[in-house]
């Protein structure tokens, strides 16, 4: 058997039961030790408290000496790690209002993409865009600056209009866009170092419905030489690679549709072959969770998402990077780890090249440029994967890389700290909400302050 295709099977064999939909930390609580998402993290808190309303929490942020806000847990990294305990929202009653007449909607913090987007839906609305997958939870993906894909499309914390959070002394604190434009700018994608975010209010649309059709193996070289015609050939475009083969494995185009006027499809993507059949992002696995393909028509929610959002394992064996690059520097950086794909491709599940538009948030992987996103879905083998990532970063370097705030990486605080230029003015956010330390955590030491 040939070794890519002796690879390929035995990653099948895991791979069934990885790039699935993550169930969050909910009513059914971890018991013992916290683990994230993909198991490979371990939390230091030595407790969890569930306050049941705001007061009770904004009573256990003001008496605690170090607290540290928890979502959903599906960070790889120890970015909402805690010296001491964690607080979660998970038990606060859920709330979400609509202003039709404000095209915006405010929620509280414990609510998931999947849940506001069902609610938005049966209310005529919509959101701009989603991650690739829906059950993450809104404050938590917008402090670390997640996203989903169109050259159009900014990341999902660009829709935040207003949030309010609990500093450490408890009071309560609320930023708007239009009041407080400089500030506001620093606290959405906030990584937890300024409070708890306990309010937020998101920019909506009117509701509109998405065709969504994926096309195979598109050369490397055609994308190459039509790189803006292949990601402005939809309203969301995702490429998905095993960096094989000088080929795109996967392209995955979601159309928006207005009026019910359905864009004209071609059969073929300078070079690549739609297909006749519904596809995983790993063609070998069974599609059956993940979003209608082929043309059926559906609301945004049930499209933009890779994965349908009633099917929620409680876990996934996986690591992940993902590696943000300025859109000059584009295919560069795509050659560039095409050329270590021999490496990479054993220790792999797959790939996702997503496009996003700038920003003007402080810590947004995506301020003040359009950038490209490189995002790598691993096995679970962090002993080969941890020797990969300084590698790949390595590679990157020449193209200003910026890593997910959320996700593994080993770039230092001298490279960050160049890469954002209002890391100073953050830093002096945090000493004024923050003045002893209260959210700090061993991530935000090395990553921001520069200690250890």
């Amino acid at each position: 058997m040939k070794k890519r295709n002796f690879l390929k099977t035995s990653t099948l064999l895991l791979a069934s039961q990885y790039l699935s939909p993550m169930g969050g930390l909910s009513k059914t609580m971890q018991e013992g030790p916290l683990k994230n998402w993909a198991g490979n993290l371990t939390y230091n808190s030595k407790g969890l408290d569930k306050p049941k309303d705001l007061d009770e929490l904004a009573s256990l942020v003001k008496a605690s000496s170090s607290i540290k806000p928890l979502g959903t847990m599906h960070s790889f990294n120890p970015v909402a790690d805690t010296y001491s305990r964690h607080v979660s929202q998970a038990e606060v009653e859920e709330r979400i209002n609509i202003s039709a007449q404000n095209q915006t909607v405010t929620l509280n913090g414990r609510v998931q993409y999947g849940v506001l987007a069902k609610r938005l839906q049966e209310g005529g609305f919509a959101l701009h865009n989603l991650a690739s997958l829906p059950h993450i939870s809104v404050a938590g993906a917008c402090a670390t600056g997640t996203h989903g894909s169109g050259d159009q499309n900014g990341n999902l914390s660009s829709s935040v209009v207003a949030l309010e959070m609990l500093t450490a002394d408890g009071s309560r604190v609320r930023l708007s866009k239009d009041q407080h434009v400089g500030r506001f700018n620093g606290t959405v994608v906030n990584l937890g170092a300024l409070g708890v975010v306990t309010r937020m209010t998101l920019r909506i649309l009117p509701t509109f419905e998405v065709v969504q059709h994926v096309y195979e193996e598109l050369p490397l070289r055609a994308l190459e030489e039509h790189f803006e015609e292949v990601f402005g050939a939809a309203y969301s475009v995702s490429l998905f690679t095993d960096w094989q083969n000088e080929s795109i494995n996967q392209v995955w185009l979601k159309f928006k549709v207005l009026e019910g006027r359905i864009p004209r499809i071609n059969k073929e993507l300078f070079g690549a072959r739609i297909s006749e059949n519904h596809l995983h992002p790993i063609k070998e696995i069974s599609p059956e969770n993940c979003t209608p393909q082929r043309g059926e028509l559906g609301p945004w929610h049930e499209r933009l998402p890779h994965f349908k959002m009633d099917f929620t394992p409680s876990s996934g064996e996986e690591l992940q990077s993902e590696y943000f690059v300025p859109r000059k520097h584009a295919m560069d950086a795509i050659r560039a780890i095409y050329r270590m794909g021999n490496e990479i491709y054993p220790h792999l599940l797959i790939s996702e090249i997503r496009s996003i538009s700038a920003d003007r948030l402080w810590l947004s992987p995506a301020y003040g440029r359009d950038s490209i996103a490189i995002h790598f879905t691993w096995k679970q083998d962090w002993k080969n994967v941890q020797k990969l990532l300084p590698k790949i970063e390595q590679a990157l370097l020449p193209y200003q890389v910026r890593p997910h705030w959320g996700k593994l990486f080993t770039l230092g605080y001298k490279h960050l700290n160049e890469q954002y230029e209002r890391m100073e003015d953050f830093r002096d956010l945090m000493q004024e909400y923050d003045p002893k330390g209260k959210f700090l955590n061993p991530f935000l030491e090395k990553n921001i302050l520069g200690k250890g």
